[in-house]
């Protein structure tokens, strides 16, 4: 590619997406820009805004789930994720919040990720994920 197809294909504006479900927010579920998503962190909220009972693991699925669902309104699907950031309210609980973690990805397709506890997060959550995909 040359300078001028480059430079052209950063020119498009930003594409923000809306919430559709629960409750306002005071930011974008997704921002898509320059070929990526960026998709803002997610707690294991239900379609009310409520925090879904059952623990580490029931939390985790209804993020990942809450990922999924931004993923496929934004055009993209799980394959396309290249990096991930984990925030836990407990490390402890990394060992059984991964148990569910992998089982959205193709073993041979895993996101780039950090992790890092956290003494707080949202809505007083156990986890929190934010995702980049293609």
């Amino acid at each position: 590619l040359g300078l001028s197809a480059l430079l052209a294909g950063c020119a498009r504006p930003a594409e923000y997406l809306t919430t559709t479900v629960g409750p306002p927010r005071p930011f974008s579920p997704a921002v898509k820009v320059n070929g990526f998503i960026y998709l803002s962190g997610q707690v294991g909220t239900d379609s009310t805004g409520a925090i879904v009972p059952g623990g580490i693991q029931a939390e985790t699925r209804q993020v990942m789930d809450n990922i999924g669902a931004v993923l496929r309104r934004s055009g993209s699907s799980w394959d396309r994720v290249v990096k991930c950031t984990v925030f836990m309210a407990d490390m402890k609980e990394w060992g059984a919040m991964n148990e569910v973690y992998v089982t959205y990805f193709a073993a041979d397709r895993r996101p780039a990720r950090s992790a890092l506890g956290a003494n707080g997060l949202a809505l007083n959550a156990k986890v929190e994920i934010e995702c980049i995909a293609h």
